[in-house]
């Protein structure tokens, strides 16, 4: 049963794991997350400033300093969050650009050139507004850099371009280059921009947030993540890395912790809390599956190679990282934990997201650097009884892997036994040369 199971996840689910992983648009779009980390963390970190007076009390000098200078410390979080959406964009058309092997400079003007022209809008008195650059714009984001970088491979293609003699310098020459395409693109995206106005009667920031709430909005249910968790356990157990969903997720993630860290400035609940920090602390709790329940029974275990396992595995599994034992108990793969890795990975994972959604554990305001555990889920929203949340994790992921590895054990046992009866020499009372005379007689011995 199993081993059909395991033959349709390779033929089904591999190739299309590979087809994602190297399909240039989500490729760009996944690397282009990952680099918006740096901001989400700076933008985070400042952005809990300002609520020190309230823990600490104004009448001190650290408080008042933070009074005093308000403004300039509420600048990283305005540029660093606030901008997110143009950051990625310009991260996204790098990154494309490089998979077509076109001139990155043009490629990024161009892409924040289109993306401008989505998502700009003014005050009364002239002023751009900020709103849609940040976090409600990166989805238009990923839109716009994806489409002025096509534009402009196909110009490249189509050979649409202004030729300069030969002598002029590299950069002059690529400057004049893209004249024709930053006139198509240009074109291109004010007729964009025009019929979004004139048919919807607004900019495609909030005609794609309206399109997209159904999936945004999910992510917002716990059950919805616990599916999505589910998956990810399921596909990591074949050997797919849980990175194939990062296109889809991440840029939710960025999202949220966006809109949290904008509702914490503004003294407002804080609304989500699927983020990249509580996934990573609760759900990633020591690695993917919450393996630690396994090292630990491994350690306890009295087969000299599994104890030995438990041990190398101990240290890396305290940062997230489970691969020593993933593949050396060995879980991927391995029928027995199955149950466990995807089963109770995925809900006990999720359990700390249903006390967030429920109220009983505050949610996220920070996407912390990894720490490792206990320390990281305590960053993530401050609240101490993200510790005890991991704690619980931890009994239940020792309690859940525990039989299942008892039955793993059993079995290694059983095969050393069998091999030592195989490897046992039959006793012989006669040498060697005894032998060859009893042969010699025709006695068979």
């Amino acid at each position: 049963m199993f081993a059909k199971f395991e033959a349709f996840m390779n033929r089904v689910f591999m190739p299309l794991a590979h087809k994602v992983d190297n399909q240039r648009h989500l490729g760009a779009i996944k690397a282009a997350m990952v680099a918006m980390t740096p901001f989400t963390i700076l933008g985070s970190f400042f952005a809990i400033i300002p609520a020190l007076p309230n823990m600490i009390g104004e009448n001190n000098p650290v408080s008042q300093f933070i009074l005093n200078n308000s403004e300039i410390l509420d600048l990283p979080v305005t540029l660093s969050i606030g901008l997110l959406g143009l950051y990625a964009c310009m991260c996204i058309a790098y990154n494309l650009g490089n998979h077509y092997k076109l001139y990155i400079p043009g490629c990024i003007t161009l892409s924040a050139f289109s993306f401008l022209f989505l998502v700009a809008s003014f005050t009364p008195d002239g002023a751009l507004e900020l709103g849609n650059l940040g976090a409600k714009g990166l989805f238009t984001a990923m839109i716009a850099s994806i489409g002025a970088t096509e534009l402009y491979n196909f110009c490249k293609r189509k050979n649409i371009t202004i030729r300069m003699p030969e002598g002029v310098p590299d950069f002059v020459s690529k400057s004049f280059e893209l004249i024709p395409t930053t006139i198509i693109v240009c074109g291109t995206f004010i007729i964009a921009r025009f019929v979004s106005l004139s048919v919807f009667g607004e900019l495609p920031p909030q005609i794609l947030t309206r399109f997209l709430a159904p999936l945004v909005g999910s992510m917002d249910n716990p059950w919805a993540v616990l599916l999505l968790n589910f998956c990810i356990c399921t596909v990591f157990f074949f050997g797919i890395h849980s990175s194939v969903f990062s296109p889809i997720t991440r840029p939710i993630m960025v999202t949220f912790i966006a809109e949290n860290i904008a509702a914490m400035q503004a003294g407002q609940p804080i609304p989500h809390f699927y983020t990249a920090g509580a996934s990573s602390a609760f759900f990633g709790f020591t690695g993917a599956g919450i393996t630690m329940g396994c090292v630990i029974a491994c350690m306890l275990s009295k087969n000299k190679s599994y104890k030995k396992i438990g041990q190398v595995s101990l240290f890396p599994s305290l940062f997230g990282i489970n691969e020593p034992i993933l593949f050396g108990a060995p879980i991927i793969l391995n029928p027995i934990m199955f149950i466990p890795f995807v089963f109770g990975g995925a809900i006990i994972g999720t359990l700390p997201m249903f006390l967030m959604h429920l109220g009983l554990l505050a949610k996220p305001v920070f996407d912390p650097p990894y720490v490792g555990v206990f320390l990281e889920g305590f960053l993530t929203n401050g609240d101490w009884r993200s510790i005890v949340a991991n704690l619980i994790q931890l009994v239940l992921a020792v309690a859940l892997y525990m039989p299942f590895f008892k039955i793993m054990e059993r079995q290694e046992e059983a095969k050393l036994n069998k091999k030592e009866q195989e490897k046992e020499p039959s006793k012989n009372i006669f040498s060697d040369d005894d032998v060859d005379i009893l042969d010699d007689l025709g006695l068979d011995f």
